[in-house]
């Protein structure tokens, strides 16, 4: 059995087409960790924009100075530092350079700002400037802020009849589940990460498509089937070893992806605040998902691996049902680019949130508020999909194997 799974490995490895595709993984987790690295910049008080090591550093060094919980006094802080850069020479000067030289001085605290704006601008709105209108007594409501925005987008026209009764109840349940004050510090590793990740995975399940498309159509249009089904083993531990090498392949170069991505930007930005909110970030401000940067980041890679299982052996079960390794590598585009197409249409959030390509992009998934009623529960759509599509993929494999088994020579 192991030699026949080395055998279909080597035959993976071994095609020139496939040795392209290792190059251009290759290429791909360069350009995306370039990317993702020059996500945080730092502007110095001389107002000179830099990126990379030294930036992430900078903004490390600047943003861990208010590292500690959020509290009221901490808010009232804010907005007299702030008070005092937007009434400065610099920030209200007509020359660009002098107001990148005031916006340098509020970096340290520029996600706390940013909350502000957040909290106290609608559900749906942001407004950059809101903090500087906002007052010392406006500020304790803070947190109560966010729950309030919810509520009145909740009642608004604009979402009349999208939610029960029992699912406004459960956003705002969550909504005031979550721990506060928010603790802070800087988590700009994480959040580059995060931003970028499903690009990475999207193109492994891509990419990954073509190493894989071959495996139960190669022999049948190499005219070397009648071989195949008529040895000994050829029904049975044959195909068994093209599944395994099937599932090799996909959790070898996954998992290289990721570990070699994650290593690459964590070493760089930084691997703190892990355990901040995910609250504290611009995407995660509205999420009812009470879960940290780390948290997030572990669903979001469990879930890409899921991913790329589901949709790449059903990539193999359309190519050993249909002897066509073209269809194969056909199937994860069509998985990925229709919902792109659909989800401007607002009637089918529902359903397009329970579709594979969903689990290749879960930090974003976690800031969407598609809600689905299981007996009395009131689930979001992260933990059905988990459960779903892990189904889904253990009945794939016997039907995969079930479905080339019974493959007629022609």
């Amino acid at each position: 059995m192991m030699k026949m799974t080395r055998f279909e490995l080597k035959k993976i490895i071994s095609k020139p087409v496939n040795k392209i595709v290792f190059i251009i993984l290759a290429v791909t987790l360069c350009v995306v960790s370039w990317l993702t690295i020059g996500y945080v910049d730092y502007v110095d008080e001389n107002g000179e924009k830099s990126a990379g090591i030294a930036a992430a550093s900078a903004l490390r060094e600047a943003k861990n100075e208010w590292a500690g919980y959020i509290t009221e006094d901490v808010l009232r802080k804010v907005l007299e530092e702030n008070a005092l850069i937007i009434n400065s020479e610099e920030y209200l000067s007509a020359d660009l350079t002098e107001n990148e030289k005031a916006y340098s001085k509020g970096q340290g605290f520029s996600d706390i700002r940013r909350m502000i704006n957040q909290a106290f601008c609608g559900f749906q709105e942001y407004n950059y400037y809101r903090a500087d209108s906002v007052t010392q007594e406006e500020i304790g409501s803070f947190y109560d802020r966010r729950t309030a925005n919810l509520i009145e987008w909740l009642n608004s026209d604009e979402q009349e009849g999208r939610y029960s009764e029992q699912e406004r109840k459960f956003l705002i349940a969550q909504y005031e589940k979550l721990e506060t004050p928010f603790y802070y510090e800087y988590a700009d590793g994480w959040a580059a990460l995060l931003e970028y990740i499903p690009t990475i995975i999207m193109l492994a399940v891509l990419i990954t498509g073509f190493l894989v498309s071959g495996i139960f159509s190669d022999e049948i249009q190499l005219k070397a089937d009648s071989i195949l089904f008529s040895a000994r083993l050829g029904r049975n531990k044959a195909i068994a070893a093209k599944i395994k090498a099937g599932f090799i392949t996909v959790t070898f170069v996954y998992w290289t992806m990721i570990v070699l991505y994650s290593g690459i930007v964590l070493a760089v930005l930084g691997t703190g605040g892990a355990d901040c909110a995910i609250q504290n970030g611009l995407a995660g401000w509205k999420s009812f998902y009470n879960i940290t940067y780390l948290q997030e980041y572990l669903l979001t890679v469990l879930g890409g691996y899921l991913g790329n299982l589901f949709i790449l052996f059903l990539s193999m079960l359309a190519s050993a049902k249909t002897h066509s390794k073209a269809l194969g590598v056909t199937i994860p585009f069509i998985l990925l680019f229709i919902p792109s197409f659909l989800s401007g249409i607002s009637v089918l959030s529902e359903v397009l949130g329970l579709l594979p390509d969903q689990l290749l992009q879960v930090c974003t998934a976690v800031s969407t508020f598609n809600l689905y009623q299981i007996g009395t529960r009131i689930v979001g759509s992260v933990p059905i999909i988990f459960v779903m599509y892990f189904t889904l993929f253990c009945i794939l494999l016997p039907v995969l194997y079930q479905v080339y088994r019974k493959t007629e020579i022609k």
